[in-house]
């Protein structure tokens, strides 16, 4: 093979391309034959004794990142046999791109994070470890949130866990909406919010009115998806993409007025920091973004369910454990530990409490820790009582390579540009379908 090749193959995973070429050796779960993965460089510190190496690679940072290092470290302070080293390797697409590029040096962790998109490519690629088998010895599927375990479930087989999982939530500026005199709540539909536009432009921050809202610049795709399904209409039905019809297109188009036509919302480069700084009264953002909010935010921040329009939609998102199916069978069972642990009640809680995501197991629930949060601050409560109305997103965005960056580089267009939605998304599903026809037969075979 050579080095070009290489990189190509490279690239087409990393991006979620179904070349299965490159992932062979990891022999579609059969795990740590002849010619498995060697780990990543690394030791166990001399204070954990002769243990286990087991490597996990994450992508959090900041105060997520935090709380991520402090369980890893309260597990290898729990048991005498397991030493977990967690090795940070950027964004979730940054770790499926080094993830790639480790296959193809066969070394590899034995756990990874991976997001709701990019563990799909993964399995699609048969690298990861089915699961089933690791359960009933402390831990059971049934253990988990239904929707959330449910994600990660194919043809009856688990192949990713629900850690750190959220949905988009809807957060208010109340000392802001005080000010212009609206009620303490979230719009019930984004119409009602267009309407609250010019009492807020009555307020002034630092001499100047805010606006109503923000839009990002990059993954906006994700918050779309629930706009979307808002108007009534879909990304794509089945492996049939929809995004230039209906409801997509009247989304967009909304969005499009609010920015160029009411000049009432932007495209920030970061939304939640202009949302902390005052600059807009309102923020659709990750529940994991709410620890931050609350830390950073130098106002009252209200959170509430996602606007409606047409109907209520709204994804699920985030991240969640899976094990790579080429590494050794021992390193597998002592990686499965640390997602028992990680899913015991007191730990489970305390991981949402630090970082906002959801609670993934029905026992954290009802943890402490995580009623006195829900006590102490009920905006983390609002979350929980959306879960039960949230879905899974589009199978094309979820499985098809690239989908994502395709529909996000669609909407830069609407809200830099003013281009109108049905012109964007005629070309985005252009582009989306011959991405979806390239892979289509791989997918059907999957799900």
């Amino acid at each position: 093979m050579t080095s070009s090749l290489s990189r190509r193959r490279l690239l087409g995973l990393a991006g979620g391309a179904l070349l299965a070429a490159p992932l062979a050796a990891c022999g579609g779960g059969s795990g740590g034959g002849a010619g498995g993965f060697s780990q990543p460089e690394g030791k166990v510190p001399a204070q954990y004794g002769k243990r286990q190496r087991v490597v996990i690679w994450f992508p959090y940072t900041g105060a997520t990142g935090d709380a991520f290092t402090k369980l890893v470290g309260k597990f290898n302070d729990s048991q005498q046999n397991i030493y977990l080293e967690a090795q940070f390797q950027g964004t979730y697409d940054e770790v499926a791109q080094k993830l790639a590029a480790g296959m193809q040096a066969r070394q590899v962790p034995d756990m990874c994070i991976f997001s709701e998109v990019t563990w799909r490519k993964f399995y699609l690629n048969d690298a990861l470890e089915p699961l089933t088998g690791y359960f009933g010895n402390g831990l059971a599927t049934t253990d988990y949130v239904d929707t959330l375990i449910a994600e990660g479930t194919v043809k009856n087989e688990t192949w990713w866990v629900p850690f750190g999982r959220s949905t988009p939530l809807f957060y208010y500026n109340k000392t802001m909406f005080a000010q212009a005199g609206l009620p303490d709540r979230g719009p019930k539909t984004w119409a009602e919010l267009r309407e609250w536009a010019p009492e807020l432009q009555k307020v002034k921050v630092n001499g100047q009115a805010p606006k109503l809202h923000a839009y990002p610049q990059v993954d906006g795709d994700w918050m779309f998806q629930g706009a979307v399904w808002q108007w009534d209409g879909n990304y794509s039905k089945n492996l049939d993409v929809t995004i230039d019809q209906g409801g997509a297109v009247e989304a967009g188009e909304f969005q499009r007025a609010l920015i160029h036509t009411d000049k009432q919302a932007y495209m920030a480069k970061s939304p939640k920091v202009d949302f902390a700084n005052g600059l807009i009264a309102t923020l659709q953002e990750s529940t994991g973004t709410l620890g931050s909010l609350l830390k950073d935010a130098k106002f009252e921040v209200g959170a509430a369910f996602v606007p409606e329009q047409k109907k209520f939609g709204c994804p699920t998102g985030g991240g969640g454990l899976s094990l790579l199916a080429g590494v050794p069978k021992d390193r597998k069972q002592a990686a499965f530990e640390f997602i028992k642990f990680a899913a015991q009640a007191d730990n489970a809680a305390q991981w949402s409490v630090d970082t906002g995501y959801l609670p993934a197991t029905k026992a954290a629930l009802d943890a402490p820790a995580m009623k006195q949060r829900f006590t102490e601050r009920p905006a983390f409560k609002v979350a929980v009582d959306q879960l039960p109305k949230t879905q899974a997103q589009d199978i094309v965005r979820l499985m098809v390579p690239n989908a994502n960056k395709t529909i996000y580089g669609g909407l830069q267009k609407i809200y830099a540009d003013n281009k109108p939605a049905q012109e964007v998304f005629k070309e985005v599903a252009t582009e989306l379908r011959k991405s979806t026809d390239s892979v289509r037969d791989a997918i059907s075979k999957h799900i």
